[in-house]
């Protein structure tokens, strides 16, 4: 920093010569100064650059005669002079003393302008002397490295091994070996020793412990940090991430049981955590009073397969199925269908958006899916059972789909509010979750659509074929890349895509390949995150570490949602349960907790989430057990209704 310094003449004339002839002229000192430092008499002069050069400006021209010998530079603790070597300019009024080798750092000098110093006239010069010290030296750090890697870049530094960390850094200058540990360290802690080089510039660090895998730490060299000669350090940091810890982290367990393990977990957010009053499934662990109608639905046929599975007893089940059915017929109904969400304990409506405060007819659908699959499972020989199946007939009855053709148009719309009416103006059109909005449409004995509304409305007349391959996968229909996994999975929680198909695909090949389009997507990786594999993989709806995002291979942010993959298990066998034994066994540590996997992941933000989503869960639950005895595929297809429905709208099956 150049500090403000003081200017000044000091004239000098009319004083005799040795001969008694009087000299003539002037003879003013006008400034000195340091390289660009304006050196001052009357305060201090700090920071003077250690390779300056000294200039003298006088009002008149010098004796360069009597220069070299009345100017010096003196260190002031050895009083030892510096060597100098002088030049002069504009006729020797400006003389530039250079020191023949640099001057030390952080020390004391003056400079003398002796009383020796002539004008070229004879006029003398009475003496003035600066004080001034330079500047310190600057600790300069050379190359820093962790495993090797290189830490002075701008580019992120990924897939250090967690459990065998070294750092070296080198610096331009010998660090005191006394103290030079203290200023270095890394956060998240880990514990770390140190060791010197010969030469004092090189410092080898290692990590006496593992550190935590797919997390980002960040190494310190902290800015006390000084050389031998007290050079200063501006600071140094760098984070780092840890790459995988492949050990499995719980006892090795088969494939059967695993798949019970997870099915068990994951039943318990519909079955433990489910609201105590409605008896249906909170949107979100966080959700309190909110309870989702689609993520109930799933939660319905979640019940069977825990009865199924012996998780709880077939009264047990029969019993919450009997309180559910009993809220939904005292909730809040617009034209028979349910809003998105509702309070649990009142029924009433709350709000998704502000002109989302009424009917959603695709969380209604993913609901009398599960209300269609229940009733199947019903005994109806059994008194209280056979009761269950009326009260499910009456609410599927009431639901007036075709209302939803807005004036008999040949789509569906998805909103409609009692106060805002059709102001949310979106139609259901394919491709995407909402295929069973329209099979459930065509299952109505009052309220069925009409066949071209599924044709035009949803399929476009034929404008969702796609036909086009991805990463050397054809996909029947749809956007690009298939969009996320969840189109794959709500719709087929009860309808069944082993023989299913229609003028527009065939829907088994359409999900198995919409799933292997989307793992293979995380198997190229084209963007580089950490964590993606053909063991790690699944883009779909979910949480993420801004908060909540659809992730698909064209919206792709490094976020892995378990329920991707692991509910194409009935599409993809083999790739799915290769994840799922990765997701339980060697990321379960940071990814599985009471009810079963977490909602998503992202290692290349450090982010692992520690939500649940009813949406989420749910098709896990059911998919596998689709997988494992087509238990919710049988049911649901051996509904009367729903062959009607599906030949109504053109499909084989």
């Amino acid at each position: 920093m150049i500090l403000a310094l003081f200017a000044f003449l000091i004239p000098f004339s009319g004083c005799k010569k040795e001969n008694n002839e009087e000299p003539t002229g002037d003879f003013q000192l006008l400034r000195t100064t340091a390289g660009s430092k304006l050196l001052s008499l009357s305060q201090s002069n700090t920071n003077v650059v250690v390779d300056s050069a000294f200039e003298i400006d006088f009002s008149n021209s010098v004796d360069t005669s009597l220069a070299k010998t009345g100017i010096s530079i003196v260190q002031n603790e050895s009083n030892v002079a510096v060597a100098l070597q002088f030049a002069f300019s504009d006729d020797a009024r400006s003389i530039i003393a250079t020191p023949a080798s640099q001057l030390d750092w952080n020390t004391s000098y003056r400079l003398i302008l002796g009383e020796t110093l002539k004008s070229r006239t004879g006029v003398p010069f009475p003496g003035v002397t600066y004080n001034f010290s330079t500047e310190n030296g600057t600790l300069e750090l050379i190359t820093a490295t962790v495993n090797g890697a290189n830490l002075r870049t701008a580019s992120a530094v990924r897939g250090i091994q967690f459990d065998e960390i070294e750092f070296t850094f080198e610096f331009s200058e010998p660090l005191n070996s006394g103290n030079f540990m203290q200023y270095f360290s890394v956060s998240p802690q880990v514990d770390i020793t140190g060791t010197l080089s010969g030469d004092g510039k090189t410092v080898m660090l290692q990590a006496n412990s593992e550190a935590d895998y797919y997390t980002n730490h960040t190494v310190f060299v902290n800015d006390g940090l000084t050389s031998t000669q007290g050079f200063e350090f501006e600071g140094f940091n760098k984070s780092f991430q840890t790459g995988l810890d492949p050990r499995s982290k719980f006892d090795e367990i088969s494939d059967e049981a695993l798949m019970d393990k997870v099915q068990a977990a994951t039943f318990k957010y519909f079955w433990d955590f489910a609201h105590p009053v409605s008896g249906l499934a909170r949107e979100r662990n966080t959700s309190g009073e909110t309870v989702t109608i689609g993520g109930s639905g799933f939660g319905l046929m979640a019940i069977l397969v825990g009865m199924e599975r012996g998780f709880i007893t077939r009264a047990q089940g029969i019993e919450r199925l009997r309180k559910i059915v009993a809220f939904l017929g005292n909730a809040d109904r617009f034209h028979g269908v349910w809003p998105h969400w509702m309070n649990g304990s009142t029924g009433r409506t709350i709000a998704f958006s502000t002109n989302d405060n009424g009917a959603d007819l695709v969380e209604t659908s993913f609901m009398a899916q599960g209300l269609i699959t229940v009733r199947q499972y019903l005994n109806t020989g059994n008194g209280v059972e056979s009761d269950l199946h009326e009260d499910i007939d009456a609410l599927l009855d009431t639901i007036e789909w075709d209302w939803f053709t807005r004036d008999g148009q040949n789509v569906l719309y998805w909103h409609w509010s009692p106060d805002k009416g059709w102001a949310m103006n979106m139609q259901i059109r394919g491709y995407n979750e909402a295929l069973i909005t329209y099979v459930m449409a065509a299952t109505s004995k009052d309220h069925r659509i009409d066949t071209e509304v599924y044709h035009n409305g949803w399929a476009n007349n034929g404008g969702i074929r796609n036909g086009r391959s991805f990463y050397g996968i054809e996909l029947p229909v749809g956007f690009d890349y298939g969009g996320p996994l969840f189109f794959s999975h709500y719709s087929f929680l009860g309808l069944d895509p082993r023989n299913l198909q229609d003028r527009y695909a065939n829907y088994m090949t359409q999900n198995r390949n919409h799933s292997l389009i989307n793992r293979a997507h995380s198997v190229a990786n084209p963007r580089n995150f950490v964590g993606y594999s053909e063991n790690s993989w699944g883009l779909t709806a979910s949480d993420d570490h801004t908060g909540y995002g659809v992730h698909e291979p064209t919206r792709d942010n490094g976020t892995i949602t378990p329920t991707a993959a692991l509910s194409s298990l009935p599409y993809t066998p083999d790739e799915s349960m290769q994840a799922m034994r990765f997701f339980y066994h060697v990321l379960g540590d940071k990814i599985w907790g009471e009810y079963g996997f977490y909602d998503a992941f992202n290692p290349t933000q450090s982010w692992w989430g520690r939500s649940y989503l009813a949406i989420d869960q749910g098709p896990i639950i059911i998919m596998i057990e689709n997988h494992r005895s087509g238990l919710l595929w049988d049911l649901f297809m051996s509904a009367p209704e729903v062959s009607e429905a599906l030949d109504h709208l053109d499909f084989e099956y």
